[in-house]
């Protein structure tokens, strides 16, 4: 019997096209500084099922351990968080329907993470792309799988041990965009006609979902009404109101997007 224990965990998902040929990467620390790395392909799949698919692998070798006390397992995407800890419980309460009674994405997977998932893991998000030892092992895992490579995983039984990423400060997630205060103050007949046209932008958001449009930056700032650089820099994932945003691919210049409504 070892006494290793789990540390932490981090997990990433990558996606050639989205849909197209994606990995997964899950990364495990132990306490004896030994690291246990797992990884997967799938030849079509999107962005957000990997990210889920290496969640899971997770969550199912935390509870083959059998280990007892509180895990933190970081993830880059928004919508794996959110999902696990904010918005599963009305989907299974709706019968796995969103807000708009349309049925829920990737809901076999969800399922599984929802009998996996345990109280003593804490769920935490970390900026993708930030330096993070843990998160960039992780996309470099997925992306190797996504592009048909094999990377060499590591595994405590084989490798000398691996120093543990330094602590991570969990980032807060994206906050809807609220009306500024100021508005309170703006005539009523103003502040409804600020209120018709979010319902009109809200409603080509839902069109542009729905349809699967792909939108560039500067576009998805227009939609947003925020600075093109806001979007760029909050990383590949994140949920704006009601929907994930997520990066798809570059053509030329600009940076496409994809908005997939999740509540």
């Amino acid at each position: 019997m070892t006494s290793r224990t789990i540390q932490k965990i981090y997990t990433d998902g990558a996606c050639s096209g989205n849909p197209g040929a994606g990995g997964w990467g899950t990364v495990i620390y132990f306490n004896d500084g030994t690291v246990q790395e797992l990884g997967g392909y799938a030849p079509d799949t999107t962005n957000n099922r990997m990210e889920m698919q290496a969640a899971i692998a997770a969550l199912d070798y935390y509870r083959s351990s059998g280990q007892s006390h509180v895990v933190a397992l970081y993830t880059d995407s928004e919508y794996v968080k959110n999902g696990i800890t904010k918005w599963l419980p009305g989907w299974k309460k709706k019968g796995w329907k969103t807000s708009t009674g349309k049925p829920v994405l990737n809901q076999d997977l969800w399922e599984q993470l929802d009998k996996l998932d345990s109280p003593k893991v804490e769920w935490r998000y970390v900026r993708g792309h930030s330096g993070d030892p843990g998160n960039e092992r992780c996309d470099v895992i997925a992306r190797s799988f996504s592009l048909g490579k094999q990377p060499n995983l590591k595994s405590p039984d084989s490798d000398l041990p691996q120093r543990s990423p330094a602590p991570v400060s969990e980032i807060p997630m994206s906050e809807p965009l609220q009306p500024p205060d100021l508005s309170e103050n703006l005539p009523r007949e103003v502040r409804v006609e600020q209120l018709r046209n979010l319902v009109d932008t809200l409603h080509m958001a839902d069109e542009i979902a729905s349809k699967g449009y792909l939108i560039s930056s500067s576009e998805l700032a227009d939609l947003m009404d925020i600075n093109a650089n806001a979007v760029t820099s909050r990383g590949d994932h994140w949920v704006w109101r009601n929907w994930v945003v997520s990066r798809v691919r570059r053509e030329g210049n600009q940076i496409l997007w994809q908005l997939e409504r999740v509540d």
